[in-house]
């Protein structure tokens, strides 16, 4: 159990890695002013930086899925969750200043998932039916429909509409991603769980890079964070099976909660504001 902890850290440094690149690429890619322009992809693809960090989320989503087949949805998503503390002391290493509030944040974020390793009982991979396909499937289709909506909406409303849809897509993929059986490529070519996968990840990228694009970081993350998170962890303890080691539910949600509330905390490392240089040190005659 607990090599599928460190998988999922290790998850959570990779897409760490990967946000903070994707996230400079659609800042600096022009596009429309109003409304989510699916060739923001296509042009981000352009950059090198937003390649390498697919390459980084290809990394991290081997690692999420084999964490997904023994530990609880709960877990691996709030670990994943990490990722923001990974990228703030990355940004302390870039020269950014972390005051005590984000140094007690990714504290914070250690201790709840210290938490979690500790309460998780080991997961196997579930088997479901149709139905729940179809149902995954649906979400897809409204999920794309609402991010398609949210970014028409106003200002005020769209950065933190189009990062929740972002996140609940990621959500989707990471459902998908846990009720997959078999790893075998043959397996894998004829699962419909691989394809949601495929399409709800094309479409959490494109609506989180239009919200960073266009709106606030810190917003824009913190409700991706809210949606790939919350969403998940419900399904899989309501749907899926998840559960605590007996006796240990009280300090699994302690965990969730802290880990999650200080991500939360840590949102404008979504990406990396540019450093800017230290005023020279004035002497007095």
């Amino acid at each position: 159990m607990w090599w599928g902890l460190l998988c999922a850290l290790a998850a959570a440094c990779a897409y760490g890695v990967a946000s903070v690149l994707q996230a400079i690429a659609a800042r600096s890619t022009t596009g429309g002013e109003d409304g989510v322009d699916p060739r923001l992809l296509v042009r981000v693809l352009g950059q090198w930086r937003f390649v390498l960090g697919l390459g980084f989320d290809v990394l991290g989503f081997a690692a999420q899925l084999a964490a997904l087949h023994v530990l609880p949805l709960f877990v691996v998503q709030a670990a994943l969750a990490a990722s923001l503390a990974v990228t703030a002391v990355a940004a302390r290493f870039l020269g950014a200043r972390l005051g005590r509030r984000e140094w007690a944040a990714v504290a914070v974020v250690c201790a709840g998932l210290a938490l979690l390793g500790a309460s998780a009982e080991s997961e196997g991979s579930s088997s479901v039916g149709t139905a729940f396909h179809l149902v995954l499937a649906g979400a897809v289709v409204v999920l794309g429909v609402a991010g398609m909506l949210a970014g028409k909406a106003s200002r005020r409303f769209r950065t933190p509409a189009l990062g929740l849809v972002a996140g609940l897509s990621f959500g989707v993929v990471a459902i998908s991603g846990r009720i997959i059986p078999s790893l075998a490529p043959l397996d894998l070519l004829t699962d419909p769980a691989v394809y949601t996968v495929a399409v709800a990840g094309a479409m959490a990228m494109l609506f989180y890079a239009t919200a960073l694009q266009r709106g606030s970081v810190t917003t824009s993350t913190a409700m991706m964070v809210i949606g790939e998170t919350v969403f998940p962890s419900l399904v899989g303890v309501l749907a899926l099976g998840d559960r605590t080691r007996p006796g240990f539910a009280f300090v699994a949600l302690a965990g969730f909660a802290l880990a999650i509330a200080a991500a939360l905390a840590l949102a404008r490392f979504g990406e990396p504001a540019p450093i800017e240089p230290a005023p020279p040190e004035t002497t007095s005659a």
